[in-house]
């Protein structure tokens, strides 16, 4: 969901060119591949116990557990997990560190927070970006940090599993969508893209990866009617893989991971690796859905929807839980 703004090679520089707050307990090394410099996080103890020859580490956001070739990231940014620059930036520096890991051969995002996997993109962050200069068009996609981290999950050769176990929409979608695989609950996952209600567009690859997946008109559907998709829909529609009852959803996911990871790396790796090349080249497509939310950005009608949209309760619980009624309520 966010649009064109350049990475710097600057030390203590983060996402959207934004300082990096000091961290505690972590170690800054530069990562292999990495459009960023990325953590190095010490296993520390946290509360939080690992399984026996698990390693479990701890970002600011994410608690991680690595153990049988399975990477596991919980997402917990109380209380609806809303993206903050924060979550960003550990989900970048999480992916770029886990797609070189050897050890690793599936990825698993899952949430720990009760009915959201990620609600979207920080609304208050989108209004801070800067408008004070024109807009331009990258010259590849790794220049724009949001894309540059879905591509990681999409291109990196690992198997990579989301699960759905409640509301995502907006930028989490955006992820969700970058991933191999989608596993949702029955009667609680919930997908929606209402940034055209805010008066901007899906500007993290939603208008790319959305069709991709359900089609153009469907995809238009939802990303014009900024309304909810239930699981039951979204798996006839081809977002989810599957939708399960909510009490199958965590063994299934947990059970598949660790079937393929039983498999041999080398053979993971080439075969996504052959998938992808079946897939049309999405650069293009994205470095023009960076320049349009650019360009969006700077109309005030859309500068008022966000506004409006946090007055009325957007990014709180209760908000979010309504959110498709919430987006008429932004109407102009």
């Amino acid at each position: 969901m966010v649009g064109v703004y350049r990475w710097r090679p600057v030390r203590d520089e983060g996402p959207l060119g934004l300082p990096i707050p000091p961290r505690r307990g972590r170690t800054r090394v530069p990562g292999p591949g990495c459009p960023a410099e990325c953590d190095r996080i010490r296993s520390t103890p946290t509360g939080r116990s690992a399984k026996e020859g698990h390693v479990s580490y701890e970002y600011e956001h994410l608690h991680v557990e690595i153990g049988d070739g399975v990477a596991t990231a919980t997402i917990d940014n109380p209380p609806i997990n809303v993206m903050t620059l924060g979550l960003f930036g550990d989900l970048l520096r999480f992916a770029s560190k886990v797609a070189t890991d050897d050890e690793v051969r599936v990825v698993i995002l899952r949430s720990d927070q009760e009915g959201f996997l990620i609600a979207h993109f920080d609304v208050e962050a989108i209004l801070g970006l800067p408008t004070d200069r024109p807009s331009a068009r990258v010259s590849k996609v790794e220049e724009n940090p949001f894309h540059a981290m879905c591509e990681i999950f999409r291109t990196m050769p690992k198997a990579t599993i989301v699960e759905v176990g409640g509301r995502v929409g907006g930028g989490g979608s955006e992820l969700a969508m970058s991933c191999d695989m989608r596993f949702g609950a029955l009667g609680r996952a919930v997908i929606s893209q209402p940034e055209v209600a805010l008066g901007i567009l899906p500007g993290g690859s939603g208008t790319q990866r959305m069709p991709r997946l359900l089609g153009r008109g469907r995809a238009l559907e939802v990303i014009l009617g900024c309304d909810d998709l239930d699981a039951e829909t979204a798996e006839r529609w081809g977002y989810l893989n599957r939708a399960l009852p909510p009490d199958e959803l965590r063994p299934f996911v947990d059970r598949l991971a660790r079937r393929i990871a039983s498999f041999p790396a080398h053979a993971i790796r080439d075969a996504k690796r052959s998938v992808l090349n079946a897939e049309p080249d999405f650069a293009p497509g994205l470095i023009e859905e960076g320049f349009l939310f650019e360009e969006a950005l700077r109309e005030e009608s859309a500068r008022r929807a966000m506004r409006r949209f946090l007055e009325v309760g957007g990014q709180t619980r209760e908000g979010e839980l309504r959110l498709a009624e919430l987006c008429l309520e932004l109407a102009e």
